[in-house]
């Protein structure tokens, strides 16, 4: 057996959100700033710009903020962040009685009472919508609250939540918090050539203004073009676009009418010809997009659709035009270089999945890198291993928007629905669905990015039938269920009363704030 030899200096080449993630979550784990510990340096080019459109979260990022120490006041205030309580869908299927179609997909998860109530929902519908019915989270949206009152602790709150954020913000955030707390190593230089080893792998990276910066383990955040794991060790794209058509987006930051405009405490994505608009309320803008495919429409026109959602007062803000890499890198650890963030993989922000993913894999990654390098090849196995499942799983998830789509007589989404664009997997999920309600066995990875509530959400969110016929004797409890549900409505009508509005509970932390500091 070959000698050990230990890493001590990790390089993560790349900023933006990935990489400093990706810096934080292994300075935490390796506890950086404690003597004779492990290097993490971070090194990033002034010049090249992130992505900087990836502004929704989901609940998972609480648990990270909370894990790297991050205080929850600090983080709101710093990064124009708003909460986010889940995405709500207009249009995504057909209209009815002139109504456009919508539902919420909200971060409380439906089956918490002490039996499941969606079999019941499905035997006995009654007047209320899916989400209504099972919590009280659409009422709280609908009313424009807020998912916490100034009272609870940091990270808690009456409902889930996640955020909104301003992404050039929160790597700015997280910069400092990486560098004055964690021990990150910060460095700002272009790349200008990559050193490899005998082997192969990586011995160093070549920068314009201090010269060559050697490292025994390098993390790439460099965005689409990959430029450690694709541009150096060639590891190649795998893409999805037959899967998920849309590859293309244009972006506009939006401010408001009024200094006083109410803001949604949710993403909303409303379906057009050739795609979906996002549309996501910060304290002080609203940062909105059109993500949607160029087979079915161009830029101009896409363009032209997103001034047109967002009427006159877009007319002359400028806006960018972002071409997508859909799919993923064939392998994500190759030697002593692995990729986080875009240089990993990519689909469509459909569920801030984006995020999502490359915090997930950042924190994976800490927990399990080996400081003996002979052990890289089996830690490297195993990564790719769950985390090309994550990816999997995710465009499944993706997928299942479309499926349930009945938009049959516009092009895009028509396309979305032919078989051929389907995953095995999904497919047999979807009829197995048919006839029995999912369950959690059918989630039962570890690396499950979307659980059975997810599914469940938008699966009966948009009208998705279960045949439960020949399965009625398994539910002999509506008469409970009837009371569970009669105790949620009354817990929603309690909500909406106690709650308060979104933007005044945001005005409240950051005067708390200031009376802090």
């Amino acid at each position: 057996m070959a000698a050990a030899t230990r890493i001590k200096h990790i390089l993560v080449v790349g900023g933006g959100t990935a990489g400093w993630l990706s810096a934080c979550h292994l300075a935490r784990h390796l506890q950086c700033q404690q003597p004779g510990s492990v290097q993490v340096t971070l090194l990033e080019s002034a010049d090249i710009p992130t992505i900087g459109v990836g502004e929704g979260t989901v609940p998972a990022i609480r648990q990270s903020l909370q894990h790297l120490g991050i205080s929850e006041t600090d983080f709101i205030r710093e990064c124009d962040a708003t909460f986010k309580q889940g995405i709500k869908f207009v249009g995504w299927r057909k209209a009815n009685g002139g109504q456009r179609h919508h539902y919420y997909h909200p971060f409380d998860y439906p089956e918490q009472q002490p039996i499941a109530l969606t079999p019941y929902y499905l035997l006995k519908p009654g007047p209320d919508n899916y989400v209504n019915r099972l919590t009280i989270q659409g009422q709280v949206c609908d009313a424009g609250l807020a998912p916490k009152t100034i009272s609870p602790p940091e990270y808690d709150g009456l409902c889930n939540y996640a955020y909104h954020l301003d992404a050039a913000r929160f790597a700015a955030f997280l910069t400092r918090h990486a560098t004055e707390k964690l021990g990150v190593n910060h460095i700002k230089a272009n790349v200008s050539a990559v050193r490899q080893n005998a082997d192969g792998s990586i011995a160093s990276v070549m920068t314009d203004s201090v010269g060559e910066v050697s490292a025994d383990f390098f993390v790439d955040c460099t965005g689409f073009r990959s430029l450690l794991l694709g541009d150096t060790l060639q590891v190649p794209f795998i893409s999805k676009n037959d899967i998920l058509l849309a590859d293309n987006a244009v972006a506009l930051q939006m401010p408001y009418a009024t200094a006083d405009s109410p803001i949604a405490s949710y993403t909303i994505a409303s379906a057009q010809n050739a795609g979906w608009i996002w549309d996501i309320g910060l304290s002080k803008r609203r940062g909105t997009g059109y993500v949607y495919s160029s087979q079915f429409a161009d830029a101009e026109t896409a363009e032209q659709t997103l001034r047109q959602y967002l009427g006159p007062a877009a007319a002359e803000l400028p806006c960018r035009h972002i071409p997508m890499q859909v799919g993923y890198r064939q392998s994500f650890w190759q030697k002593n270089c692995v990729a986080i963030g875009l240089s990993q993989g990519f689909v469509e922000p459909l569920e801030a999945t984006g995020l999502l993913v490359y915090d997930a894999a950042a924190r994976y990654l800490a927990e399990i890198l080996p400081l003996d390098t002979r052990l890289l090849a089996a830690a490297a196995a195993e990564f790719d291993q769950h985390v090309h499942y994550a990816w999997d799983r995710v465009i499944d998830f993706i997928k299942l928007h479309y499926l349930l789509s009945d938009l049959d007589d516009i092009g895009f989404w028509h396309a979305n629905r032919l078989p051929e664009t389907v995953p095995a997997s999904l497919q047999t999920k979807l009829e197995r669905w048919q006839q029995q309600l999912p369950s959690q066995y059918d989630f039962a990875s570890r690396f499950e990015i979307f659980n059975l509530d997810n599914y469940l959400y938008v699966l009966y969110g948009m009208d998705f039938y279960t045949d439960l016929t020949l399965r009625q004797s398994c539910y002999p409890h509506g008469a409970a269920a009837e009371r569970y549900f009669g105790q949620i409505r009354q817990q929603a009508s309690q909500a909406v009363r106690q709650l308060p509005a979104h933007r005044q509970l945001l005005a409240q932390i950051q005067q708390y704030r200031l009376q802090t500091i």
